[in-house]
């Protein structure tokens, strides 16, 4: 679809300019009023399906928040339609399952890379091609979560499109492949799982624009097999600071 600069992108009902340049993509769309908080002067520009908006200012500079649901394909029209709206730079927030046993309820995973077991990525780049975080995104988030004294790790993160195949895949009639792949991600470090992030690096490979991704660690289902402490924290409000902190860095930084 091709759009005037007077229209409304169709999903998500924001118009160019409504929107900052720099956008957080949470996926609930009750978790984006808590985030504008953050903001000044944030205001409601948009509320259409799983997606709504909000825009505000991060010192002087304008800047949003859209949340996107759940999974790729309402992510990839999230950020499809948020990049003919104006913006460019992009940070995911959310949360996920760790994997590794040093993974902790309560942690912040930041994603380096993504492994692409989903299929949003697919009709946009061939499987060969990887999901990669913009490298200034991930050290502003780097640095935002030292700043907080936030507990935190670096790198590779699952994607896939079945939560229930992620935590019941016994159940599944493909058991033999998900718990297989489940391993080999396990013995190649992937820190954690979640549903996202690789459509939106893809995606954003594609439109030449710059994402990064910081989640919660609710639980880790192999802390729970291996009889380590396990609490489930619901608390997002950790990742949401370290998202605002490391726009603030990119503000700054692209200023200079």
């Amino acid at each position: 679809m091709n759009y005037s600069e007077n229209d409304k992108q169709y999903h998500i009902q924001v118009g160019y300019g409504d929107v900052g340049r720099y956008v957080i993509l949470p996926g609930d769309p009750k978790r984006c009023a808590k985030i504008a908080k953050y903001f000044d002067r944030a205001e409601l520009v948009a509320d259409s399906r799983e997606y709504v908006t909000y825009t505000g200012y991060l010192d002087g500079v304008k800047v949003s928040v859209t949340s996107t649901g759940i999974g790729g394909p309402s992510a990839a029209i999230a950020m499809e339609e948020l990049v003919m709206s104006g913006a460019d730079t992009f940070i995911r927030i959310g949360t996920c399952g760790g994997m590794q046993t040093d993974v902790r309820s309560g942690d912040v995973v930041i994603a380096s890379g993504a492994i692409r077991m989903e299929g949003t990525s697919r009709e946009y780049a061939p499987i060969e091609f990887p999901a990669v975080a913009d490298v200034e995104i991930v050290n502003s988030l780097i640095k935002a979560a030292k700043k907080l004294e936030q507990d935190y790790h670096v790198g590779v993160v699952q994607c896939k499109d079945s939560f229930y195949g992620q935590h019941s895949p016994e159940l599944k009639p493909v058991s033999y492949e998900l718990l297989d792949k489940w391993e080999a991600w396990k013995r190649l470090g992937c820190l954690a799982s979640e549903m996202e992030s690789a459509a939106l690096f893809v995606v954003a490979s594609s439109l030449g624009v710059r994402i990064g991704s910081c989640f919660l660690v609710m639980a880790n289902q192999e802390r729970e097999k291996a009889g380590l402490d396990n609490p489930v924290v619901h608390d997002t409000d950790m990742a949401i600071r370290i998202a605002v902190e490391a726009i603030r860095n990119l503000i700054r930084e692209d200023q200079e």
